[in-house]
């Protein structure tokens, strides 16, 4: 579940919740208890774990380790002859 960012307006209080994203924004200041609690804009983060994300960690037999199935250094489509 994603950690979003508030700042009441009323007494500057800030503070992290973790909610779902389908919940709806948290509006009372728990230090003033007033209503005015704003949601801020931060920068996205998250961890990887484990070995991390590669090109070659969902693909099979030939394609394991290049994009195209051909061994050709044309780069070009080995079906198609050169003009």
């Amino acid at each position: 579940m994603p950690i979003y960012d508030y700042q009441c307006k009323a007494c500057g209080h800030q503070m992290e919740a973790i909610q779902r994203m389908s919940d709806a924004p948290l509006t009372d200041c728990p230090a003033c208890h007033q209503p005015a609690l704003s949601k801020q804009v931060t920068a996205a983060s998250f961890r990887l774990k484990g070995k991390g994300w590669y090109e070659t960690d969902f693909k099979t037999g030939k394609r394991k380790h290049g994009t195209q199935e051909s061994s050709g250094s044309g780069g070009g489509d080995a079906k198609t002859p050169a003009a």
